[in-house]
């Protein structure tokens, strides 16, 4: 299976507009000496860039490379394209014994996120994904009878998970971490960063994850995607110091009118119908990732019910209808903000 850039949903916005506000951003870094750095790398299946400030080019860059070293680790752990990953051997044996301590932290907030939301999100959702993928390359979408085998190997319950072992308890059982793992790849960027001094930066990991200010001096300033619209923006946010994670149903399609696309409700088998997208703001990467997906599920009436019991936690969703819906603390602007 080759790799495939299952979000595309996230633009940043040239520079950052606005004054300063949460997050203690209060530096004018235009003032200041100091360089910008930025790189990129390709990771978890998509394209992974930090844009770093520091007042040495050369600390500025050891954190980077650190950084990217954690990134290397996460997806030499995680990613289902890589046969020789942690992810691959389970799915190939159903047994993996001595799992790396961020293999099992991942797991395991995957399967609170589960519980937290009577399986919306199933990490062992692969074999309905791998079902439609394989009918999408003939132009066609699996049959009942298709859909029905492939859901009998889904079930989070069955995911036993220890410090010394995981196990997939059916038969046919597979999991991915394509709903979590770029989020956790973000946090874990962002620790090798400021373990690197680095107190300024924006990691897009697949999600987004800010420290510090922008050039600027205030918050970073990003665009998300238009559900609808290549290279546009729906919105514009200001990021308070939370990672946003977005979940849409434009990345990969399994047929061309939209209706199945990559997201999928493991307890139906199916595309959810209610929304385009979702965007989270979380305190971590990790859950912003994890409560996209699951929130793009549940639908907009359950999802509010599910982040009002979680602190931290903003949602902004996208109806199929183009109506857009926001908690009271998503940290939205206007286009009329913007320098």
């Amino acid at each position: 299976m080759q790799p495939v850039n299952r979000r595309r949903f996230l633009i940043v916005a040239a520079g950052s507009m606005g004054g300063a506000l949460a997050g203690g951003c209060q530096t004018n870094w235009a003032s200041r000496p100091g360089p910008i750095v930025s790189r990129k790398t390709f990771a978890l299946g998509t394209e992974v860039s930090i844009t770093a400030m520091h007042p040495t080019a050369e600390a500025a860059e050891r954190a980077i490379t650190a950084a990217f070293d954690e990134l290397a680790l996460v997806e030499q752990l995680m990613s289902i394209y890589r046969p020789d990953s942690q992810v691959s051997v389970l799915n190939s044996s159903g047994r993996l014994v001595q799992p790396h301590p961020y293999f099992i932290e991942v797991l395991r907030h995957a399967q609170h996120v589960s519980e937290r939301s009577c399986g919306a999100l199933d990490v062992t959702i692969q074999p309905l994904w791998e079902a439609f993928a394989a009918a999408a390359k003939a132009q066609q979408i699996p049959s009942e009878s298709e859909v029905a085998l492939a859901r009998a190997s889904v079930d989070w319950t069955r995911l036993v998970v220890t410090d010394e072992c995981v196990r997939l308890l059916k038969p046919g059982m597979k999991i991915t971490l394509n709903g979590i793992a770029q989020g956790f790849a973000a946090d874990r960027v962002l620790a090798a960063l400021r373990a690197g001094g680095v107190e300024h930066a924006l990691i897009n990991a697949g999600e987004l994850a800010p420290l510090g200010c922008s050039p600027r001096g205030d918050a970073w300033r990003v665009g998300i995607q238009h559900p609808r619209q290549n290279d546009a923006h729906i919105a514009l946010a200001d990021l308070d110091g939370r990672a946003l994670a977005t979940s849409g149903d434009y990345a990969t399609r399994f047929s061309a009118d939209g209706r199945h696309h990559h997201i999928l409700d493991p307890r139906t088998g199916y595309s959810p119908t209610e929304l385009c997208s979702v965007s989270i703001l979380a305190p971590t990467g990790m859950a912003a990732d994890a409560l996209s997906t699951t929130c793009f599920v549940l639908g907009v009436e359950r999802s509010l019910a599910l982040i009002k019991a979680m602190p931290g936690i903003d949602a902004f969703f996208v109806l199929k209808d183009g109506e857009t819906i926001a908690t009271g603390g998503f940290p939205l602007q206007t286009e009329g903000s913007a320098a």
